[in-house]
């Protein structure tokens, strides 16, 4: 190897967070439909669940009375969603709401598209109290007309359901919406209906596994390091993050410098994320559309930059890097830069006497009572662990190499060799222990361009950012450097029914075969994964495990 383990994480400084934002995530990510709606202030960011008390607070803190321009002007629904967009654009923008609102302030259709996505007072409007008889009113040429129209509308209105999303169809019909077209490509994978695939996308609407997310500091500096110390690369680009979830990657791009960010994500999750943009003002740069990436049609023709967190367990767990591949081949401009760039797999023996009796030997004796039925997920299916590093007992093995700039998406199955030379034992004890098993994890690169040849095929992250403290960006998930979300996946051998050996009697000798990933039938974003393996030129021996 060029460079040798241990090594540690990202050479991304870990200081404090960048510019903080106000969190607008008003849900919990369950169903909300009993719930009383929440609703943001017309003037501020203040937060209500009744409309009317809503409107009051916004008459009596700055005067704008909400339904006395309605009735003034005689507005209908469609006039009604101007008015609230209107002001919510004038107040976004830090210009004052005209006392006096008139029709030609409300005349741009363009005021038909939200400036909050999912305005929960949209949904009130119905709810509100009924307009003033045609007497109140001040005298107006057109009230009369509008009053005619207002009439001729309630038909048509009966037909609207009070949940946000039919509104949002009337919104795309009247403007012919150029986000979402309701064509789909030609060229598009037919869309994926089964329920496992819908699972997994409704398990990232959840907050937990986002903050947990967050929270790893070795991912989001990493990410955050190299977008703000390379803001020449986002200058006046357009970039495209796939799996935005909270939108805290487009949002560093924004920061960036980046001339537009389109954020994607299937989950319902980019509800909070619209939220995150727009409460940081930066929604006159990002534009969230939901759906996969296979299935929306993007408003540009190409980007300049992908940036993507789409690394699962074992690197290639959750199947999202074809989706990132297929955006790579249909929209990435020539010369564009992925952001990862660069990943490889490891793969190491190991050997821990207190896993094993945590997790495997304790079923030997529960209370008193054998309870070994219990062993069996354990030897049929891989675990995510963080291992001290001390379990390693061998040397760690490169075994796959990803440049994201030219890997295909039939490369992901795959089986490839690895060996490694056992470690010298210093104790009686160290000498009498089995290997256990294998451990499995990645390191990623994140280059300033496609090409860059300094990243060899057997580079550590660390080792490779140690030659350019200054530019240079990766991190590890491995056992000898800070835990991550991802930590590392073990294959824990069936002692049972295959031979291993003592860590003396392979001490100095290469142990090795081949790796295989092949997707797991069933289990669309799982993976069956085989080991084999021999020590020295001793009996092969092999199995195959489930990471689901």
């Amino acid at each position: 190897m060029s460079e040798s383990y241990p090594h540690s994480t990202s050479s991304a400084s870990s200081s404090g967070d960048s510019d903080g934002w106000v969190d607008a995530d008003h849900g919990n990510g369950e169903d909300s439909s009993d719930e009383s709606p929440v609703i943001i202030s017309l003037v501020d960011d203040r937060v209500f669940t009744d409309a009317a008390a809503m409107l009051d607070y916004c008459r009596d803190k700055t005067g704008l009375d909400f339904l006395g321009v309605r009735d003034r002007l005689g507005l209908d629904f469609h006039g009604m969603v101007k008015l609230i967009n209107f002001v919510r654009q004038r107040v976004h923008e830090g210009k004052e709401v005209p006392k006096d609102i008139t029709q030609a302030d409300l005349a741009d259709d363009s005021l038909l598209k939200p400036v909050l996505e999912d305005d929960a007072l949209i949904l009130c409007l119905d709810d509100l109290p009924q307009t003033a008889s045609p007497d109140k009113q001040e005298s107006s040429p057109q009230v009369d007309d509008l009053l005619k129209k207002n009439a001729e509308l309630q038909a048509e209105l009966e037909n609207l359901t009070k949940q946000f999303s039919n509104y949002r169809e009337a919104v795309q019909k009247t403007l012919d919406d150029r986000w979402q077209a309701n064509d789909e490509p030609e060229d598009a994978p037919p869309q994926k209906t089964k329920e496992k695939d819908d699972y997994y996308f409704e398990s990232y609407a959840y907050n937990d596994i986002h903050e947990t997310m967050l929270k790893d500091k070795v991912r989001t500096d990493a990410y955050r390091d190299f977008i703000y110390d390379n803001k020449d690369l986002f200058a006046g680009k357009t970039v495209l993050d796939i799996g935005c979830g909270t939108g805290i990657l487009s949002m560093f791009c924004a920061k960036a410098g980046a001339a537009r960010v389109i954020a994607v994500d299937r989950s319902d999750i980019l509800d909070k994320a619209r939220e995150n943009v727009f409460q940081n003002k930066l929604d006159k740069v990002i534009t969230c559309l939901k759906g996969r990436i296979e299935d929306v049609t993007l408003p540009v023709a190409q980007v300049d930059i992908i940036v993507s967190e789409w690394m699962g367990y074992a690197l290639l767990y959750e199947a999202m890097l074809p989706s990132v591949l297929y955006a790579r081949d249909r929209y990435l401009a020539p010369n564009g830069l992925l952001v990862p760039s660069h990943a490889n797999m490891w793969i190491a023996p190991v050997s821990d006497s207190e896993y094993i009796a945590d997790h495997v030997t304790f079923w030997r004796d529960v209370y008193g009572f054998d309870m070994r039925a219990m062993q069996d997920s354990i030897y049929a299916d891989a675990r995510a662990v963080t291992l001290p590093s001390r379990s390693v007992c061998g040397e760690p093995c490169m075994f796959r190499f990803l440049d994201l700039h030219t890997v295909r998406t039939e490369d992901l199955v795959f089986s490839a060799p690895w060996t490694s030379k056992v470690a010298a034992v210093t104790t009686a004890s160290e000498k009498n222990s089995l290997v256990d098993g294998f451990l499995v994890w990645f390191d990623m690169f994140f280059a300033r361009s496609r090409v860059e040849p300094s990243i060899k095929e057997d580079s550590t992250a660390l080792g490779w950012c140690q030659e350019d403290k200054e530019r240079r960006v990766g991190f590890t998930t491995g056992p000898f450097s800070t835990e991550t979300h991802w930590r590392q996946v073990l294959f824990l051998v069936d002692k049972q029914t295959k031979k291993m050996c003592t860590l003396g009697d392979a001490e100095g000798q290469n142990v090795g075969g081949v790796i295989e990933y092949v997707t797991a039938e069933g289990h669309a974003r799982g993976l069956n994964i085989k080991i084999s393996w021999a020590v020295g030129e001793g009996e092969k021996q092999d199995q195959m495990w489930l990471l689901h």
